[in-house]
């Protein structure tokens, strides 16, 4: 793909700055390749959730409970990468549309821990298939070690840019 095309601005150097963004362009700078990928990858499932009433909140959230149910909301809205408000919106109506539901942290009283019910747990498995050939679909190409060093490379920056313990 072709770089978008410089303005003059973007010619002239920042002082201190060697790697301004008008140096490295957009197809140089990771966070713009990374919100490109995922924002092509939610566009692609967006489709299939409105179809299940299910937002890409909703969404994160019970394919986060598919793998580790029962976790505290706080928590939940790290996994999910989901702002604490808009969690609490897409819990609220996952709950009363009976996908999931919420239950008092026997070590915390006043946090509530979050598990998937049968239903949601019926909702996320007609997801996956579709979810699973989009994630597949970025991997084309790719052969087995290249996903390996990208996906080790992802962990790396992951505990780099880290705030939480989990």
């Amino acid at each position: 793909m072709e770089q978008p095309e410089q303005g003059p601005a973007a010619t002239e150097a920042v002082a201190g700055q060697s790697n301004w963004l008008g140096e490295v362009g957009l197809n140089g700078f990771a966070p713009y390749l990374m919100n490109r990928i995922m924002g092509r990858y939610n566009a692609d499932l967006r489709r299939d959730m409105t179809a299940l009433g299910l937002s890409t909140a909703k969404m994160r959230a019970i394919a986060v409970l598919s793998v580790m149910d029962g976790l505290q909301m706080s928590q939940l809205g790290v996994y999910a990468v989901v702002e604490q408000s808009t969690l609490s919106r897409a819990l609220e109506s996952l709950c009363s549309d009976g996908l999931c539901r919420r239950e008092s942290d026997p070590d915390d009283q006043r946090a509530s821990r979050i598990f998937m019910t049968r239903t949601g747990r019926a909702a996320f498995d007609q997801m996956w298939p579709q979810m699973a050939e989009s994630h597949e679909r970025m991997f084309e190409g790719i052969d087995e070690e290249e996903r390996r060093a990208f996906l080790s490379t992802l962990h790396k920056m992951l505990a780099n840019i880290r705030k939480h313990d989990f």
